[in-house]
């Protein structure tokens, strides 16, 4: 997988590594080559994502990560898997941005590491780039005992528990 990341928020570190384990970790678990495929993430701060969040979704707030697909890959029918990405030429998958503030207030308040709770939300951003949602409950459903999965392979415990 070749991660692109631009960091904006220099309170983001060295995001890269993180990134590239949870794209790795879940194109791998979809049975995908990682090394063919490329995203582009953006590490930045509340101001920047919920002015992101008011351009291409309406809403001028800050949230934890946004996600862009380069194509249109989710299912026609719920709960179903989306088409896999094809590697090509452009394997490009989209980007994906992530907003410190918001990952760092979420990770205190569920008592978990800030690393742990960055790739947990990178594999929702690549799930999403990959066609995964969860704005319909079987859907839900499918995402998140993936993000669950793929996480417990990386030796993190289940966020949707509490």
């Amino acid at each position: 997988m070749t991660v692109d990341c631009v960091i904006e928020d220099n309170r983001w570190g060295d995001l890269e590594d993180l990134a590239q384990i949870a794209t790795d970790a879940t194109l791998a678990r979809l049975g995908l080559e990682p090394s063919v495929f490329e995203i582009s993430i953006l590490a930045c701060d509340d101001a920047r994502i919920a002015t992101l969040n008011a351009d291409f979704r309406g809403k001028a707030a800050p949230t934890n990560v946004l996600s862009w697909p380069s194509d249109e890959r989710a299912p026609a029918i719920p709960g179903e898997m989306p088409s896999p990405p094809e590697p090509g030429p452009d394997s490009e998958l989209g980007d994906i941005a992530i907003a410190y503030d918001t990952c760092a207030r979420e990770a205190a308040e569920a008592g978990r590491s800030l690393n742990d709770h960055t790739l947990h939300l990178l594999i929702h951003g690549t799930l999403h780039l990959l066609g995964f949602d969860h704005e319909r409950d079987r859907d839900a459903t499918l995402m998140e005992g993936l993000e669950t999965e793929i996480l417990g392979k990386l030796g993190l415990p289940d966020p949707y528990r509490v």
